[in-house]
């Protein structure tokens, strides 16, 4: 009696406990859980301590409101070219009605991953290769779409769709990258031959700048020194027509100049003017006689008269010198005779006549 008392005791207390257990419903944040009572939806529980009626409702799901993320394993798809491209994509979404979740679709995570593949497939299936690999976005909103439409009768709400690679095939592979390198070295070599193009463009100008610099450089030289050379003959003809300078002095300067015309191995025939020989033949004709006569000094001004007077003094001069040295000569004739008449019986000199 006792052991039946013990077990009926031991039953009542574990129908307690399980009663307990089943009336008692502690819900964590950011879940809903939906009750059924008698298998029909009574309500859904929110986050936080719940009582329930044991035995008669009862939890049909459990479902988690955070955002979640799911990665799909790679899909081939084939785009408009015939090319087998695998695409690995990456889902974002949330739910946002939970009884519509658990009652409207079996497995919703497995629908969206379906409906992710179909969607996916019609999309690059309307691109070539390389607009399916350069129009990631527009594929992105056009997935986002697709599901977002057709999830949010699910109580879905799909935030986000990415995709995550897209991987052709490795013949395309080898084939665009040959294509990147011939690429970018057309573009190296486009680059170095403007580069070449402008420096010699530089260059070119630069040299011109500085040919038409150093010709006008040149010209301004010449132009000074053209001025210097006739600034420095005009000074020197004023200073010679001020100073009036006479034949002999002439002569004398050209003398001082005849060494250095005859400097110089080429040099073989000494050209001298009639000038200097009459200078010469009046310097050495009036060498005694116009030692007291009238100087040589320039004078500020040119007498013609005083130079006619001074001419015919200076011939006289050298008539009268002539008829000297003339009767010497013929005096020293007649005393190398040795005439018989001696002295006296000579020859008279002849007179000397001014």
């Amino acid at each position: 009696m006792d052991a039946v008392l013990s077990t009926i005791v031991a039953v009542l207390v574990l129908l307690a406990v399980i009663t307990l257990v089943k009336t008692i419903r502690i819900v964590p944040q950011q879940r809903m859980d939906v009750v059924e009572r008698l298998g029909k939806y009574k309500r859904t529980l929110s986050p936080g301590l719940n009582l329930l009626i044991p035995f008669i409702d009862a939890v049909r799901s459990k479902v988690d409101m955070r955002e979640q993320v799911v990665s799909f394993p790679p899909q081939p798809v084939i785009t408009s070219d015939n090319l087998v491209v695998s695409i690995d994509t990456v889902l974002y979404f949330k739910v946002v009605d939970p009884v519509r979740a658990t009652y409207e679709i079996n497995n919703f995570l497995q629908a969206i991953e379906q409906l992710t593949v179909t969607t996916l497939r019609n999309v690059i299936g309307s691109l070539d290769l390389e607009r399916a690999l350069t129009s990631r976005e527009e594929i992105n909103r056009h997935l986002s779409t697709v599901l977002d439409e057709t999830t949010g009768r699910w109580g879905i709400k799909v935030t986000r769709v990415e995709i995550k690679a897209i991987e052709p095939p490795p013949s395309i592979r080898d084939s665009m990258e040959k294509q990147m390198r011939a690429e970018r070295e057309r573009r190296a070599t486009i680059l170095n031959a403007e580069g070449h193009k402008q420096a010699a463009i530089l260059t070119a100008e630069g040299e011109k700048q500085a040919s038409v610099l150093r010709a006008d450089g040149d010209r301004q030289s010449r132009i000074l020194q053209a001025e210097g050379q006739a600034k420095a003959i005009r000074t020197v003809f004023d200073a010679i027509h001020q100073a009036n300078p006479s034949q002999k002095v002439l002569a004398y300067q050209y003398l001082q100049a005849l060494p250095q015309i005859a400097n110089g191995t080429a040099n073989k025939v000494w050209i001298v003017p009639t000038e200097l020989t009459r200078a010469l033949e009046g310097m050495g004709g009036a060498l005694g006689g116009l030692a007291n006569m009238v100087g040589d000094l320039p004078t500020e001004r040119v007498d013609a008269a005083a130079v006619e007077r001074e001419a015919i003094a200076a011939a006289e001069a050298a008539a009268n010198e002539a008829e000297r040295i003339n009767a010497e000569v013929r005096t020293a004739e007649a005393e190398a005779t040795g005439s018989a008449s001696g002295p006296e019986g000579g020859m008279p000199a002849p007179e000397l006549t001014r």
